[in-house]
């Protein structure tokens, strides 16, 4: 089979390969004994109707159309409430093992969707330009055991987002489909003096590597919703239940950029990804993974406080975030969005996104957060230690 197919056949799938020998001394496999989840809402979630400040008035005088009903949200507590569609999920808020950290975003927001994803996917100010994903970043300084089939694994979206630039990672649809194909590669040579053609030969060499201990063959008890995110996560626990293990599991839900028609849209979406929450939860318990298992969600940017005349909303800045597991602190974290504090029609942040990614790698994976991300962001204490 040509390489050029090969590659075309794997749709692009790219394994990007670490520098081999960067360990740190005194950093040993345990820290990614625990795994990462991320979960990304692309195309930009709507905060306010996610994590709902019901009882302040301004929400409902600025959204006359969309705003949620008072006596249709689920109550978290005397002024802050969910989505309809998220109730599935609070039972894990009422075990004490979901945050919801609130007005996550960053200094001199930026609205265009592409820019500012790969503001939050490469942990970057607003004025500046990094080529590697935060999680690339992490691991060149700290990486994961070489055993490991992937570093990451990134699944419902054709990029790699925070594991690009450098990571051993792989995005991956089907398990079984990727070992199929990957099977289909041609024996390397070992060097052919040309550095381009080398690198095309290392990655195929990667490529089979993942794909030898990366299958879709764990009969699960838990039963995955019929849904595109239902088949994604199905995807995403089997690799999960894999022993040659990944330090980071990557998903995305697409369809978040609600500028018309966002109640059906929105709703739908929340059902999806409550739904799927609490059939990875279940997948992740019966794995005996729950308690070793940090999930967290992420977006380019929320949505503006008020609604626009095609019952949507329109790209705005800061937004609430959801955290859990088993070893999750619960309870709202963040202030409150300032409703009668606007700032140019948004939303001012109060915790720096960076911040979660500082509490994942130091909380989660017990790694010097002085040398991370410039060492200027602080962790939050929302995990149970």
């Amino acid at each position: 089979m040509l390489r050029r197919n090969f590659l075309q056949a794997l749709g692009c799938i790219p394994l990007l390969t670490g520098i081999p020998g960067l360990a740190i001394a005194g950093i040993a496999d345990q820290p990614y004994q625990n795994l990462l989840i991320l979960i990304e809402f692309k195309g930009g979630n709507d905060g306010l109707n996610t994590v709902i400040p019901y009882a302040d008035d301004n929400y409902y005088r600025l959204r006359p159309r969309i705003a949620i009903a008072r006596d249709q949200v689920v109550q978290l507590d005397e002024r802050t409430g969910l989505h309809p569609s998220l109730q599935p999920i609070l039972p894990i808020w009422q075990a004490g093992e979901l945050a919801i950290v609130q007005g996550v975003g960053y200094p001199e927001p930026n609205l265009s969707h592409f820019r500012s994803i790969e503001i939050w996917d490469t942990a970057s100010a607003s004025n500046e330009y990094l080529d590697k994903g935060w999680l690339s970043q992490t691991f060149s300084q700290f990486p994961p055991p070489t055993r490991f089939a992937a570093e990451g694994v990134s699944l419902g979206s054709e990029d790699l987002g925070p594991l690009a630039g450098g990571a051993r990672a792989i995005v991956l649809n089907n398990a079984d489909q990727f070992t199929r194909i990957a099977k289909l590669a041609d024996d390397p040579a070992l060097h052919t003096g040309n550095a381009s053609l080398d690198r095309i030969l290392g990655i195929e060499s990667d490529i089979r590597h993942a794909a030898s201990r990366i299958d879709g063959h764990y009969n699960f008890r838990t039963e995955f919703p019929a849904t595109p995110f239902g088949n994604t996560l199905h995807t995403a626990a089997e690799v999960i239940a894999n022993r040659s293990g990944v330090a980071v599991v990557r998903i995305s839900l697409n369809g978040f950029d609600t500028h018309v028609n966002q109640p059906q849209t929105h709703t739908r979406l929340l059902k999806q990804f409550a739904d799927g929450i609490i059939t990875l939860k279940s997948a992740l318990t019966e794995l005996d993974r729950w308690n070793s298992s940090l999930i967290m969600t992420y977006s380019e940017f929320g949505r503006r406080p008020q609604d626009n005349d095609g019952n949507g909303t329109d790209h705005g800045t800061a937004a609430a975030h959801f955290v859990m597991g088993g070893k999750v602190r619960g309870g709202l974290y963040g202030a409150a969005p300032a409703l009668d504090r606007l700032e140019n029609g948004n939303l001012v942040h109060s915790v720096d996104f960076r911040s979660l990614y500082v509490t994942a790698a130091e909380k989660w994976w017990r790694l010097p957060a002085k040398k991370l991300m410039g060492g200027h962001f602080n962790s939050l204490n929302i995990i149970r230690t």
